[in-house]
């Protein structure tokens, strides 16, 4: 049985039923395995989950503070710079394009700790990448940890109900799953540690992580703007971490195929590509499951890729040393194809 199979710890309800049909479970069951899935107290194996949610409990004060002392015309606009375009294009690079995939190289530790650390540390690296693995290898599937047609809230907590790695893997397979994460420069638990903590990262180090992440920024924006724009983007990263749980949902047509011939040319999943979080955060879903690998996503010309302009600049700075861009494949195959497809219709 492939790893990818029995990677993820299962939920309760399970992933599917004996005819091998996604098991839809109701409400009430996503929120009994999600408060289950956090309390600590009955399993400290739940650490990770509940300190990726302890961030974003921590992120609400600032929320408030912005909302409420320090709301004007340039804060919000500050707010929404950070939040919609600096916060999620940060994401598409690192966790989705790097971490994942490996679609580009640094060229050496310094610039992967660089841009790792280029916003406020929100989302753990292992929750998003083993999982994302598992996404794609299953898209849409029974399975699919955020598989859109179980409904808004199979994915919106996924990250608790369906995302964290299982709790029993053996010792070679818990050394091919820490391969997933070499290149990411996370240091993994050993195999002893991973019994006791059932995670690849070791909580001491993602807590002192954390800490110093958010304190050098925060000092950062203080510097620049005092505690208004410090308050104001700590909130926005907040506003952005409840955000971005809604994505894998919308990005998947909400369980229904809502493709477009000539839009979307990926046809082996219901993934879509959206104006908006193509514009801001260079997420053109479908694009990207037609070329997971491709460190751009944005292919055709209205296509805006910030992600894809920061690593292509990276790149020509020699911080990154490789770079995979599947833009002229898309061409060939499909993009080409379908102008000169336009064109024979015009003459007609």
């Amino acid at each position: 049985m492939p790893l990818l199979d029995y990677v993820l710890q299962e939920p309760s309800y399970g992933w599917k039923c004996e005819k091998g049909i996604l098991i839809k479970p109701t409400n009430k069951q996503i929120f009994t395995e999600f408060f289950s899935r956090l309390n600590v107290f009955k399993d400290r194996k739940n650490w990770l989950p509940f300190f990726s949610w302890l961030k974003v409990l921590c992120l609400i004060p600032f929320f408030f503070v912005f909302v409420f002392q320090f709301f004007n015309v340039w804060t919000v606009a500050a707010a929404f710079v950070y939040s919609m375009i600096i916060m999620g294009t940060h994401g598409t690079i690192w966790h989705h394009r790097y971490c994942t995939h490996g679609a580009y190289r640094f060229k050496n530790n310094f610039w992967r700790f660089f841009t790792q650390n280029l916003t406020i540390n929100v989302i753990p690296e292992e929750i998003y990448v083993v999982s994302h693995h598992v996404h794609h290898a299953k898209s849409d599937q029974p399975g699919d940890p955020y598989n859109a047609s179980a409904g808004f809230l199979y994915c919106f907590l996924a990250d608790v109900n369906h995302q964290p790695i299982a709790k029993n893997l053996n010792k070679a397979d818990y050394s091919r799953l820490t391969s997933l994460m070499k290149h990411t420069g996370v240091k993994p638990n050993t195999y002893t540690q991973y019994l006791k903590w059932g995670s690849i990262v070791n909580p001491n180090r993602a807590i002192l992580s954390w800490v110093l992440n958010w304190s050098f920024w925060y000092l950062a924006f203080y510097l620049i703007g005092g505690h208004a724009l410090a308050c104001t983007l700590f909130g926005a990263a907040g506003f952005w971490a409840v955000g971005v749980r809604t994505f894998n949902y919308e990005g998947h047509g909400k369980g229904e195929d809502k493709r477009k011939e000539g839009t979307d040319h990926n046809t082996k999943d219901m993934s879509i590509n959206q104006i908006w979080p193509g514009i801001v955060a260079g997420e053109w879903h479908n694009n990207h499951h037609l070329y997971p690998k491709s460190a751009r996503s944005g292919f055709k010309p209205h296509q805006v890729d910030i992600a894809w302009y920061y690593i292509l600049l990276m790149h020509k700075l020699g911080a990154i040393s490789s770079v995979k861009d599947s833009k002229k494949d898309f061409y060939a195959k499909y993009y080409l194809p379908q102008q000169q497809l336009k064109k024979e219709l015009v003459r007609i």
